[in-house]
């Protein structure tokens, strides 16, 4: 099991669409997507977690999920 992360979550509405970021309080990554607001806050937040636990992941745990500083992003 994965250790429990510490996740701020923001939404916010553009138009007829809800941007949600998700932002790692540990490692100040941060992620976002861009959704239906009909599709409810649970699975909004849900799937920007899984984004955020994936990017997280590609960084590996010798970063320190801070990355290798290229400043590239990651294609998802």
């Amino acid at each position: 099991m994965a250790p429990r992360r510490e996740v701020l979550f923001e939404m916010k509405v553009i138009g007829r669409f809800i941007k949600v970021s998700a932002m790692d309080a540990e490692t100040l990554t941060e992620v976002s997507i861009v959704g239906n607001p009909g599709a409810g806050e649970a699975y909004l937040k849900a799937a920007a977690l899984r984004k955020l636990e994936y990017v997280l992941s590609k960084r590996g745990p010798a970063s320190g999920g801070r990355g290798n500083g290229s400043g590239g992003g990651i294609l998802v």
